[in-house]
């Protein structure tokens, strides 16, 4: 099983009920012989139009609304789909009982989740065994504005390491975030803070990777800079912890204006996939490209056909991409369509069709790369 990957495609799924009719919100609340004072509109609307409403939220918004009730939870909730690429078939298959906003990040057959709410809840977790740990909270903050999931394995020793960077406001100024790096040690099932630091006009985010003992993390203007200058990339040695060096001298510029970018680790070697945003207006994407960071230089791998962009439909400025091996997926969140670029060939391949087709607007796609592997428990 080395050396293959799989794709997990989690998607929405539709649920149906019956509600009846009332012809005024004080008959909610009849049969106690009272009159309702308040009556949730949630109450009287059917599926349809409430799926209607919250496909208006953001994407990451939606994920969230999955925990405010019950039926909410079950109008966004998931089932999953693998797709090895080896055999080019999808695959019915069950992950462990998670909540759909979750953080995600995998390694060498194992993935960690970290919960979207307090982002301090983590899991490990072999999808192919079903084992699975949880972990002591991080230090600092409970909560954060923002936070970066990355989990690196050792083959050989098994043992590994996961960092959870978190970025907050500074209070009473937009301008200024603290950003701190907690990471987990598995041997010593303990985590360290070797870092934290104040930034000015750059915020952390949900995008990291470790790469041949490297975090990386993106980090995102505030707004005092160019408009084409959105996204930056900063570099932290796992190694040097407890160091005094500062983040912002490992400041990387992204090789062009993005909308997005997505972080993987191919091999030992950072790979990014972002969407390219136009000249006059940095948010709206026109394409997507694949690079490569040789050093603190970024080597232009591919840029997406314009036929392969045009397949999607409609493609938000914001997508799913995730890496293993020489694979790359692509996939935009409204959608099943997934596209794979091989890394050696230089080729673009649409997989096979997904099990599941878009059945109502608010039905969204994501997904994650994993190694099956037997041999490694959390």
């Amino acid at each position: 099983m080395d050396g293959e990957s799989s794709w997990i495609n989690h998607c929405l799924d539709e649920t149906v009920r019956e509600f009846g009719e009332f012809d005024s919100f004080s008959e909610l609340n009849d049969e106690g012989n009272t009159e309702a004072t308040a009556v949730s509109v949630d109450l009287i609307l059917p599926d349809d139009l409430l799926e209607r409403i919250l496909a208006y939220l953001p994407i990451a918004s939606i994920f969230r609304a999955g925990s405010v009730c019950k039926r909410w939870h079950e109008i966004v909730s998931s089932n999953s789909y693998a797709y090895d690429p080896t055999l080019r078939k999808w695959y019915g298959f069950e992950l462990p009982d998670i909540k759909p906003d979750c953080f995600i990040a995998s390694s060498c057959g194992l993935v960690g989740f970290m919960d979207n709410d307090s982002r301090s809840e983590l899991y490990v977790c072999n999808p192919i065994t079903k084992h699975f740990r949880k972990l002591v909270e991080p230090p600092g903050l409970k909560f954060s504005d923002y936070s970066a999931l990355a989990i690196s394995v050792d083959r050989t020793s098994h043992v590994y390491t996961i960092t959870v960077v978190k970025s907050k406001q500074v209070p009473g100024n937009f301008f200024q975030w603290d950003i701190a790096i907690h990471i987990y040690d598995s041997e010593t099932r303990m985590w360290t803070t070797p870092l934290t630091e104040v930034f000015g006009g750059w915020r952390g985010g949900d995008e990291s990777v470790i790469c041949d003992g490297v975090l990386y993390f993106l980090i995102y203007s505030t707004g005092n800079g160019a408009p084409e200058n959105r996204h930056g990339l900063i570099a932290y040695n796992l190694s040097s912890r407890f160091s005094h060096s500062l983040l912002n001298r490992s400041f990387i510029p992204v090789p062009c204006p993005l909308t997005c970018g997505r972080l993987m680790n191919l091999k030992g070697k950072l790979v990014m996939v972002g969407g390219i945003g136009k000249q006059d207006r940095a948010d709206i994407i026109k394409g997507i490209g694949i690079w490569l960071l040789n050093g603190k230089e970024w080597q232009e791998i591919a840029r997406m056909p314009h036929k392969y962009f045009q397949g999607f439909g409609e493609f938000d400025d914001v997508f799913a991409s995730s890496g293993t091996d020489d694979l790359i997926y692509i996939q935009s969140y409204g959608a099943p369509a997934l596209l794979v670029f091989d890394m050696n060939q230089k080729q673009w391949r649409w997989s096979l069709k997904c099990p599941v087709t878009k059945r109502f607007p608010l039905q969204l796609f994501s997904g994650f790369c994993f190694e099956p592997r037997l041999e490694i428990a959390p």
